[in-house]
């Protein structure tokens, strides 16, 4: 299972401050405006609303939820003017905000939370400048929050892109390097086959014309020497047909795609009896190649692991990771052109969103 990582923790901690501040009210200490158990039903709703922000995929449902917490945080905050510090629940939904809406959005919401503590300040104090101060004061704490936590989420969003940039250039080598191997070793079948293969095919036929006219003690030496030539001519032939269908080291070839990603730990395994056809080899190490993206992009993974077998008398290739998954997987450009690759090539691609995300794509033979 993967970890919340220091993002997580940093908003775990958040929420702890913030029903810590709201202790006086739940505990009697400070009697709110309304009835202490809507009180303490607006703050749940507050916290459920601050988590679904920040956990649901869905756009409209994270603005929605946003929504609901900063209602409820206004609510909160002006109910209980007696107690400032309930004022740092704006601050919350203001760094929450970031994940949701653009900057500007954010920016307009923390002014508009900093009306919200402004009128808290005029209900509890006459002294302007007592509630004006504070409000600033929370004004500046949101502007700061929102920047930092922004900042935050563009260098993870870059990280994320060099990451996923690193993968598919790290395939389009691999990929060029097994064409330019492929390349290299039908040339040399070829050299062999028209040179070497033509020439032992012309001295054996000599060699045939040259015993049926030898006579006596001349008979036994041309006899070796056919045999010697036709050995060699099926060597060559055979060593022809092994070069042009040696298989790519796919095992090596996905190690070198998942090399130095940052942050995530790839684990390769192939079965080294397959033999796979030029095209499966490439549909492969592309779905291998989609899989990594998505998990860089979308997973919040530490892991993904990565197995390349036989199945009955399919291969099936399985990437799964340990990240979120998803209870209604939709698939992007990337896979439903993976998936109409692996149609294309007699097989199919299958997905699932349950205990972490699992890609599954087979095609026959091997």
């Amino acid at each position: 299972m993967r970890g919340l990582g220091t993002e997580g923790w940093a908003g775990a901690a958040m929420l702890v401050i913030a029903v810590a501040v709201c202790l006086p009210a739940l505990l009697g200490l400070v009697d709110p405006l309304i009835p202490r158990p809507l009180w303490a039903v607006l703050l749940a709703a507050f916290m459920v609303a601050v988590l679904s922000a920040g956990a649901v995929e869905r756009a409209g449902a994270r603005r929605a939820a946003l929504v609901v917490a900063v209602l409820a945080s206004w609510v909160l905050v002006l109910s209980v003017p007696g107690m400032g510090l309930v004022h740092i629940i704006v601050v919350v939904t203001a760094a929450v905000s970031t994940y949701v809406v653009p900057l500007t959005g954010s920016i307009v919401l923390a002014a508009l939370n900093t009306g919200a503590v402004l009128l808290a300040g005029m209900l509890r104090s006459p002294d302007w400048t007592d509630w004006l101060m504070t409000a600033g004061f929370y004004l500046l704490i949101q502007i700061a929050t929102v920047f930092s936590t922004t900042t935050m989420l563009r260098e993870k969003q870059m990280r994320t892109d060099l990451a996923r940039a690193h993968v598919e250039l790290r395939a389009a080598g691999v990929l060029l390097a097994e064409s330019a191997r492929t390349a290299e070793r039908l040339r040399i079948s070829r050299e062999l086959h028209d040179l070497i293969g033509h020439q032992l095919t012309v001295l054996t036929l000599n060699l045939e014309a040259a015993r049926h006219l030898a006579t006596g003690s001349a008979r036994p030496p041309l006899d070796r020497a056919d045999q010697v030539a036709r050995g060699l001519l099926r060597d060559v032939r055979a060593s022809v047909g092994e070069l042009r269908a040696q298989p790519a080291d796919i095992q090596r070839a996905l190690e070198e795609m998942v090399e130095g990603i940052p942050g995530l730990v790839v684990d390769i395994a192939v079965d080294p009896r397959l033999d796979l056809g030029e095209e499966q080899q490439v549909a492969f190490i592309r779905l291998a190649q989609e899989a990594v993206t998505n998990t860089i992009r979308h997973a919040e993974a530490s892991r993904l692991r990565i197995e390349l077998a036989r199945d009955g008398d399919r291969v099936a290739l399985v990437a799964r990771d340990d990240g979120r998954g998803a209870r209604s997987p939709v698939l992007g450009n990337g896979l439903c052109g993976m998936r109409e690759r692996f149609q294309e090539l007699g097989g199919e691609l299958l997905v699932d969103g349950g205990d972490g995300f699992t890609v599954r794509g087979t095609l026959v033979g091997g």
